[in-house]
């Protein structure tokens, strides 16, 4: 076998044959963060204080302390986030392997079906249809579902009813099908979770983060600018922080996208 060259690569990124998508929603105490039911603990938004800024507590520098929750913002999910992964081996942020933080994506367009219906459900015949026009979704592959809602304000992000969240998402049956059919490294979604809005009312609850953390796999959410990334062909670059057992991370996703 020839030698990966690393350089054309490089050399492509730098002459522009490769176009670098930031599919990332910058963290700002406004944006806003799962809320559960009062019972449970609540993730806390991003809180940013300033430490000093070219002033008495430091005349030549501006930094600042932040607060978040590991689950804010565009986040990953790792596999010891959920109860059906909490025993499996390399499970937490810090001990991902590395060649899981690089990998190809398929970008299922959802847009016009959730801005007729927040409560979309992706199935397992969209699935099918998708590939019988862009082929076999591939193992260890990132499969995102497009539904433009990032465009949307905080509070239409969030949709709350008196009912809890309306946002799309994988039925149970898509995301099984996903995971055991097909092997995929993960799902994303630009919603605030994997799952559906009303994914708890499903069965299994919250499918998508029972099926993907039970077997090892990744959750991306709060993901942005998917319409800039075709239905194949990209590579997504998404490495969380090390925290230590760390269930989730914010973290700056990347889109690799050839432009010829």
């Amino acid at each position: 076998m020839s030698a990966i060259d690393l350089g054309a690569f490089a050399a492509a990124i730098i002459q522009g044959e490769i176009e670098i998508i930031d599919l990332t929603h910058t963290l700002a105490p406004e944006f806003p963060t799962i809320v559960l039911p009062p019972e449970f603990g609540q993730s806390s938004p991003v809180r940013i204080e300033t430490i000093s800024r070219y002033d008495a507590d430091g005349p030549a520098w501006y930094w600042n302390n932040i607060t978040l929750g590991e689950h804010t913002g565009t986040h990953l999910d790792a596999p010891v986030h959920w109860v059906t992964g909490k025993d499996l081996p390399d499970n937490s942020v810090d001990t991902m392997p590395t060649r899981s933080m690089i990998a190809p994506a398929c970008v299922v367009d959802c847009s016009a079906q959730a801005a007729a219906d927040a409560d979309f459900l992706l199935g397992v015949p969209a699935l099918q249809a998708w590939e019988a026009t862009h082929g076999t979704i591939a193992g260890g592959s990132w499969v995102l579902m497009r539904t433009d809602w990032s465009k949307r304000g905080p509070i239409a992000f969030a949709n709350i009813g008196p009912d809890g969240p309306h946002t799309p998402g994988p039925d149970a049956d898509a995301i099984r099908w996903l995971v055991e059919e097909r092997g995929v490294l993960g799902f994303g979604t630009e919603t605030i979770g994997t799952d559906a809005g009303q994914g708890g009312h499903f069965n299994p609850p919250y499918p998508a983060h029972h099926y993907l953390h039970g077997a090892g796999r990744y959750g991306l959410q709060c993901l942005a600018n998917l319409d800039r990334l075709p239905p194949t062909g990209s590579l997504v670059v998404a490495a969380p922080l090390k925290i230590r057992r760390g269930s989730g991370s914010p973290l700056r996703v990347l889109g690799l996208v050839a432009t010829r």
